[in-house]
């Protein structure tokens, strides 16, 4: 059973002096949509809401979920959205139709083995699992059921955690310590093998969520409380975020980089540009339970996070300094929760 509610409850603090709109003032496009995994072993689900927390469609995606520890579990290109089936061993794609607030399931891929993330780019859709990272090439008939390009993982251990599109290659993390690449070849499918980004820090613990932009990708490593920059498969410069522990997962809009601290169950933001990462607020917002992803775009951020046995969603306005302000939330009767993606808002390819 799945309950939302606009109280607000979930968010405890939306912090950093905000001086943007108040709760449920801000006039958002009707199409936008907030989008999750119910992540059931039994059953997946793609829970579809509105900006303000109102379920709007439960969707099956014909697999079992049961992921956990990763990032980028749901993708979207401007056509399509994908999400994982962990326990089944597949991806379910989806053809958006996003003025219905609806999405029909166009095919189910198996993956070479558990899939933990996706994301879209240069034609094709990326599926990392717990032991590879594979490419299957969309065209006329949609995304193609067989792989076009695999490669194994550094490490293989299970403890793989999220793919990013950069140009000309996928970067990758295993939670084991690898920050790790792949080549793509002039069709962008898989090519070569994985290899190990250089620079990496010596002590580096636990490196997380990624988000790409350009030729550019900030990794959280999270047993080091840090944020790093990753540019030509180098990391160039390192953010701390000081007093709030375990950044695992992160998340870009504009000039501002934000990453959830579950542990500490709150957002740090930072100001980002050129090789510059500045601790802007260590924390900028705060919630009840630890927050397992973020997505955000063109001013809205969609946080999900886990307390005891439900999940929260939460949806915050980011105003031109950064700050948050919420403005929606909803309970979902599951710890399970995993992903979450803003739809319908400026949508862009993942390339």
């Amino acid at each position: 059973m799945i309950n939302h509610h606009r109280a607000l409850s979930t968010l405890l603090i939306a912090m950093a002096g905000a001086t943007g709109a108040q709760a449920g003032t801000s006039p958002l496009d009707a199409r936008t949509l907030i989008v999750t995994a119910s992540n059931n072993v039994a059953a997946n689900q793609l829970l579809v809401y509105s900006a303000t927390g109102t379920l709007l469609r439960q969707i099956p995606t014909q697999g079992q979920g049961g992921v956990s520890g990763n990032s980028g579990g749901i993708a979207q290109n401007h056509e399509r959205l994908a999400v994982v089936n962990y326990t089944s061993g597949t991806v379910s794609v989806f053809w958006k139709e996003p003025e219905r607030a609806s999405f029909r399931l166009e095919t189910v891929l198996a993956a070479v083995a558990n899939p933990v993330s996706v994301t879209f780019g240069s034609g094709h859709l990326y599926i990392l699992s717990t032991t590879h990272v594979e490419s299957h090439a969309i065209g006329a008939r949609g995304v193609a059921a067989a792989a076009d390009g695999v490669a194994g993982l550094l490490h293989a251990d299970g403890s793989a955690a999220q793919v990013g599109k950069l140009a000309g290659e996928l970067l990758i993390t295993e939670k084991s310590n690898a920050i790790e690449s792949v080549a793509l070849n002039a069709h962008g499918a898989v090519s070569g093998s994985a290899v190990s980004v250089a620079n990496i820090p010596a002590n580096v613990s636990a490196p997380f969520g990624l988000v790409t932009r350009g030729n550019e990708a900030y990794v959280s490593l999270a047993h080091n409380n840090e944020v790093s920059l990753v540019r030509h498969d180098t990391v160039l410069a390192l953010g701390s975020t000081g007093t709030q522990n375990a950044p695992c997962w992160v998340s870009l809009d504009g000039p501002f980089l934000f990453t959830t601290n579950s542990p500490s169950h709150s957002i740090s933001r930072f100001a980002v540009y050129g090789q510059v990462i500045v601790a802007d607020a260590l924390v900028a917002a705060s919630f009840n339970g630890a927050p397992t992803d973020i997505d955000s775009r063109s001013g809205l951020a969609a946080v999900v996070d886990a307390s005891g046995a439900v999940s929260h969603l939460s949806t915050l306005h980011i105003d031109e300094d950064g700050h948050l302000t919420a403005y929606g939330s909803a309970t979902i009767d599951s710890a399970a929760t995993n992903g979450v993606l803003i739809v319908g808002r400026e949508d862009r390819d993942e390339d």
